[in-house]
């Protein structure tokens, strides 16, 4: 899908995902606020469903409750839980612990400006 300006929806969620710092995690609604469509919530998890075969870190995208709402996306049944506990991040029931210490929201990271 492409927006009026002609650049496509999923390349700019995952210009986001790429940047996503090792034991860090974003939602699919801040990945939204800050492309600019704030209600394409779904639609980033629609992105983070075809991006398995690029080179991402579309494990390190969840829900806004911090629910590995993808996890059934991966291979494996735990593939998305062990990749992100490999970075550190506790995961309990398919939740991940201690969720706001590990959120990074885009906004707070990119100079918009550019």
């Amino acid at each position: 899908m492409k927006d009026k300006k002609g650049h496509n929806f999923y390349s700019k969620v995952y210009e986001i995902v790429r940047l996503i710092p090792l034991g860090k995690v974003t939602t699919y609604g801040a990945i939204a606020n800050f492309i600019g469509s704030p209600r394409s919530s779904k639609m980033v998890g629609w992105a983070m469903n075809a991006s398995h075969k690029l080179n991402i870190p579309s494990h390190r995208v969840v829900n806004r409750k911090g629910l590995l709402t993808g996890k059934h996306h991966f291979q494996g049944s735990n593939l998305m839980q062990q990749l992100l506990e490999n970075e550190g991040i506790k995961i309990e029931e398919n939740k991940i612990q201690n969720f706001n210490n590990h959120f990074w929201d885009p906004n707070s990271m990119i100079d918009r400006k550019n």
